[in-house]
């Protein structure tokens, strides 16, 4: 019997869970400009990266929306970019048309994510298995061997919070799942998964931001670098910059009752439509319904309330729940 998504949701954000990472890829990027060719394309300052290190970015449109957000990972000699499957190829595609003299090659990466770990207990799960000290940075990485096969082991959470990214050849994805659940991780499904990455507050592409959002509108601090020079979509992140603010922009929501809203629910302050509902869940941790929704700028201030198909709905402040620690 597996377990209840509860008993699921408490080891995610108590002691240790587990899960396949099959949903997301890694590209490789090499070649001697691949620094710099990145920096043109990428909204942080990769070439600030050194082996070992990484950083969040996006990658945007020349209108400033976005084409995917990422994680980037430095080695000695190549960038690695950590993407969601779903936006894997449009990042390669779009990536691409701007290669032109450039000594640059995308190209699937023999390595790929094979599970990810979250929980306050999670560095100690892998330090029992993996023999190596898990990196405390956010996005530093190291690589060890497990009977021969080396591995990236990352500091990156898919939920907001405090987690790590196993990496290495997609057939031992398994095997690491079972090493890791009979070191003491729990396995994790996508319900307890969904409730904790609301419950932080973190944006999933394809659900809470697509390519028609601006990257200012979602919220993505740690991905821009406002000091780099230019890159592709910069002239309006500037420009929205300087002007202080967005028409919308991505909010938590406080819902009564017991109807969790469906993607696309429209909010309303009296007759006049304020915004819309991306993601919703219950939470365990506050046992009542939060999400996450595009709210317009007239009604951002926390305690504002909007109505959601009949149910009042409060804004928030984000996370709903803070990391432990």
């Amino acid at each position: 019997m597996s377990p209840d998504p509860r008993d699921q949701w408490k080891a995610l954000t108590e002691s240790c869970g587990v899960f396949p990472l099959q949903y997301r890829r890694f590209w490789r990027v090499s070649g001697e400009d691949r620094s710099a060719f990145l920096q043109g394309m990428l909204t942080n300052d990769v070439r600030q990266l050194e082996p070992g290190r990484g950083m969040a970015a996006a990658h945007l449109d020349r209108n400033g929306k976005i084409v995917a957000d990422l994680r980037t990972y430095a080695t000695k000699d190549e960038i690695l970019l950590d993407v969601l499957a779903e936006r894997a190829e449009p990042l390669r595609q779009a990536l691409e048309r701007f290669v032109v003299a450039d000594d640059v090659e995308i190209e699937a990466a023999a390595e790929q994510p094979l599970v990810g770990l979250e929980g306050p207990a999670a560095a100690e799960v892998l330090a029992r298995v993996a023999e190596t000290a898990a990196p405390a940075e956010r996005f530093a990485h190291v690589v060890f061997e497990r009977d021969g096969v080396p591995l990236r082991l990352i500091a990156a959470s898919e939920l907001g919070r405090r987690g790590f990214v196993l990496a290495g050849p997609e057939a031992q994805r398994d095997a690491w799942l079972e090493r890791l659940q009979q070191a003491g991780a729990l396995l994790a499904g996508d319900q307890a998964l969904e409730i904790v990455r609301i419950e932080s507050g973190t944006p999933r592409y394809g659900v809470d931001m697509n390519e028609g959002h601006l990257v200012m509108e979602v919220g993505l601090p740690d991905a821009i670098s406002f000091s780099k020079g230019c890159y592709l979509g910069q002239e309006v992140v500037e420009r929205v910059a300087a002007r202080g603010h967005v028409n919308r922009r991505l909010c938590g929501l406080l819902i009564d009752g017991d109807t969790v809203p469906a993607p696309g629910t429209a909010l309303h302050a009296a007759e006049r439509e304020a915004g819309y509902v991306t993601s919703a869940a219950r939470s365990f941790a506050l046992d009542r319904i939060v999400a996450l929704g595009y709210v317009q700028r007239a009604f951002w201030d926390p305690g504002s309330e909007l109505d959601a198909a009949g149910s009042r709905a409060t804004v928030s402040p984000l996370p709903f729940v803070p990391a432990p620690g």
